[in-house]
């Protein structure tokens, strides 16, 4: 694919908040990733995995950017969406103010997803990944712990039995390094049982769960013809109707969103008009 090495360098960046979207559980980046691609959308796959999110990664843009026209950047696009790798629709956020706004997003996945997967996404679900790695984000920092602080080293067993523990404080979006600093600072002399002493660290200095995270808000487009559709009723990213099937209706908007959008008509329907100023006529002379 030596087609594919075009420079992201220079790529623009979309307006705040819209442009690409990485979806979460991505697979580190391998040589390929899109080998299963034809060799157009395969380098078109890997420029695109190659920029940063909320890089500008529609038609005209990439078109200028590429090798590829407009016509074919788009038939290329359109052949991502099939393959599972691209969805685009419209996600709903919050102003700092607290109002809300539609935005329209483009979410990619370096990985293949099936349709299953993006309508879980599309609800708001977190997508169980059936390959996990064998060694857990936790297991890998209790194992390299020891080399943080040398009286603090762990067995095999030490660590997968205190992974889990490491695993509640990531949930309660703690960093490594908070973690590292709350299992290595501020050590007893001597050490007798560092696996008992991380233990009892991880349980006593586990920080406050945070505040629960509203599930989004999201409605996936079809590939096909743009329209909006429901989680289960996309399928190779087309709808039912450009299937040449039937279609559920369209989704409506939240319930949260047409409290606010009612609430606005009923305060311009009772806003006081201003009273025009009158006219000065003067009678004209007989």
């Amino acid at each position: 694919m030596a087609d594919s090495h075009f420079s992201a360098a220079l790529h623009p960046l979309a307006n705040p908040g819209y442009g690409k979207r990485s979806v979460p559980g991505q697979r580190p980046r391998r040589e390929d990733d899109f080998t299963h691609l034809r060799p157009r959308e395969a380098a078109v796959a890997t420029y695109i995995d190659r920029l940063p999110d909320q890089s500008d990664i529609s038609v005209k843009t990439l078109a200028k950017h590429t090798p590829y026209g407009q016509w074919a950047v788009g038939k290329a696009l359109n052949f991502l969406i099939t393959a599972g790798h691209l969805r685009r629709g419209l996600e709903s956020v919050q102003d700092p103010s607290g109002s809300s706004r539609w935005v329209t997003r483009t979410w990619w996945s370096r990985t293949a997803r099936d349709d299953a997967w993006w309508a879980a996404y599309q609800r708001g679900d977190v997508p169980v990944e059936t390959h996990r790695p064998t060694r857990s984000r936790a297991y890998v920092l209790l194992a390299a712990l020891g080399r943080e602080n040398p009286v603090m080293s762990l067995s095999h067993t030490d660590c997968t039995v205190l992974a889990p523990l490491v695993d509640e404080w990531f949930a309660r979006d703690a960093t490594e390094r908070q973690v590292l600093h709350a299992l290595t600072e501020g050590l007893p002399v001597p050490v007798h049982h560092p696996a008992a002493l991380a233990r009892r660290r991880l349980i006593d200095k586990l920080p406050p769960a945070p505040p629960p995270r509203p599930r989004p808000v999201r409605i996936l487009e079809c590939g096909e013809c743009g329209g909006p559709a429901r989680a289960d009723d996309l399928v190779a990213g087309k709808c039912g109707r450009c299937r040449g099937g039937r279609t559920a209706p369209p989704p409506t908007l939240p319930p949260a969103r047409v409290h606010a959008l009612a609430t606005e008509a009923r305060a311009a329907a009772t806003r006081t008009p201003e009273r025009p100023q009158a006219w000065q006529c003067s009678s004209p002379a007989l």
